[in-house]
């Protein structure tokens, strides 16, 4: 037993000599193998604790200042690679090293990393350009290399992207310097998606506009500005083709918008009876007075009785007496396209179908029941009406008063627009009614194309304001007593027109 005590002895005593044994010196300093070992393990820890002190600060510090995810990660980032760097020299002074001594090694250092480890290095400084710049920061949804996704990290030698089927996907951080790149979240998400359609040749276009422009702002992801538009694309071999136009601002779900939006356009085609075509060919025949004589004679055969035409035939069999087509019913003015309710208003009625599919662009239907508010007294104003059918009332909720009923090509909501004011009054449907709405970004396009129609608001207006000001809902300092040139004039300041 001694024998054994004494062998363990002596072997940890070698042991411990061989660890202690300098294997080189550093300036004054020599490293031996225990030595190396206390180094990595304390580089180790001081990475470790500039990891979780650089995470601390994000989450108490950068998180309550209102920082958006990128910014974020980027300072926190930078902030664990100062701390791990500081936590590097403290390790190597206490163990007695001498910066200085390491500035020729630092350099043969430098040109071995420079060699052997170049995609590293260059990978290396890529990722902290992408961290300075802010060009790609964390929780952007970018595209690269026809690659959809979001960047879920930015690390020292590569970027982890997360793409729209939930893959993660490890991309060198070179990448992003030598590829174009499309950052969908720089500076403004808002982004404009593309939906070709065809459709039959002989299709009304204005028909097809709007029928387009109902589906996208059915759409609740599709942004109402700037508004959605349509483009005629052309003649193509076998359709009209047009492109829809919409807005969103959530571009790492362009997939699933432009797939809902595509089911509402087949609706909206659907009930308008709008035909998108199949692929066609034409036919030629090199003897077509063979066929001639065929149908020819067919034809003779049915007028002697010999053949009876085959649906003829099946509908006398299935009903037992021929029967004469269906009166067609005559549509009521909800199933009116809004082109024609359009031409209902008297300053409409002379446009041209070109003009009208523009003034679509601009607004868009929307039926109100009987006794359904449209808008309230008090509330900002941000749409502008006309009566297409039926009739509102306009009433004081202030003083408890009527004060007018509005009904066909009449107009209303231009008070507040105009003002900057909000409503001054409630309006509510008389009857069931169909209304066409423009909203505020799309009144002036609609002033400037329809110059007849500012000069009635500014008519309208010079009259409504007095009327209110006698029931008094509006202030006397809010608009100068004036008639129409004044109004006309504010409308010329308000939009440039």
């Amino acid at each position: 037993m001694n024998w054994i005590t004494v062998k363990a002895q002596h072997f940890f005593e070698q042991l411990s000599g061989a660890m202690m044994t300098p294997l080189f010196y550093v300036g004054d300093a020599h490293l031996s193998i225990a030595a190396i070992i206390k180094l990595i393990l304390l580089a180790i820890v001081s990475f470790f604790v500039a990891r979780i002190l650089s995470e601390g600060i994000k989450r108490s510090l950068l998180v309550r200042m209102g920082l958006d995810r990128g910014s974020q990660e980027a300072i926190s980032t930078i902030i664990g690679y100062i701390l791990a760097t500081f936590g590097c020299i403290i390790v190597l002074q206490g163990a007695g090293i001498n910066l200085t001594s390491l500035t020729v090694l630092a350099g043969v250092v430098g040109i071995g990393f420079g060699f052997g480890l170049q995609n590293l290095a260059t990978n290396f400084i890529s990722g902290l350009t992408l961290l300075f710049e802010h060009q790609i920061r964390v929780g952007d949804f970018i595209e690269i290399d026809n690659l959809l996704g979001t960047v879920e990290n930015i690390s020292i030698r590569s970027t982890i992207i997360k793409t729209i089927d939930g893959l993660f996907v490890i991309i060198p951080n070179i990448k992003f310097v030598e590829t174009n790149i499309i950052n969908w979240s720089y500076r403004d998400p808002r982004c404009r998606l593309h939906i070709p359609v065809g459709v039959a040749y002989g299709t009304d276009p204005v028909l097809v506009t709007e029928a387009l422009l109902v589906a996208a702002r059915k759409e609740p992801n599709v942004l109402s500005h700037p508004s959605p538009k349509v483009w005629f694309r052309g003649f193509g071999d076998n359709a009209l083709n047009f492109d829809l136009l919409i807005w969103t601002d959530q571009p790492q779900e362009s997939d699933a918008i432009k797939s809902a939006v595509n089911f509402l356009i087949d609706y909206e085609f659907r009930n308008r009876n709008i035909e998108i075509p199949f692929p066609q060919q034409d036919l030629w025949l090199r003897n077509p007075q063979e066929l001639t004589k065929i149908l020819e004679n067919h034809k003779n055969d049915i007028s002697n009785g010999k053949v009876f035409p085959h649906h003829v035939q099946n509908s006398a069999e299935s009903n037992g007496s021929f029967t004469s087509p269906k009166q067609s019913v005559p549509k009521s003015l909800n199933n009116w396209n809004l082109r024609d309710l359009l031409r209902r208003v008297t300053y409409f009625e002379q446009c041209t179908d070109l003009e009208l599919r523009q003034l679509i662009e601009y607004g868009y239907r929307q039926l109100f029941p009987a006794e359904q508010v449209v808008c309230k007294e008090n509330d900002p104003g941000d749409s502008f009406y006309i009566i297409l059918s039926g009739s509102v009332e306009v009433l004081s909720q202030k003083t408890g008063k009527y004060i007018a009923t509005l009904h066909e090509g009449e107009f209303f909501g231009e008070i507040s627009l105009l003002l900057g004011t909000p409503r001054t009054a409630t309006v509510k449907t008389s009857a069931d009614s169909i209304l066409f709405v423009v909203e505020r970004h799309d009144l002036k396009k609609l002033l400037v194309e329809q110059p007849n129609l500012a000069d009635q608001i500014a008519l309208k207006l010079s009259e409504r304001q007095q009327a209110l000001r006698d029931l008094g809902l509006l202030d006397d300092d809010s608009f100068e007593q004036t008639p129409f040139l004044k109004v006309r004039k504010r409308i010329q300041v308000l939009f440039g027109i």
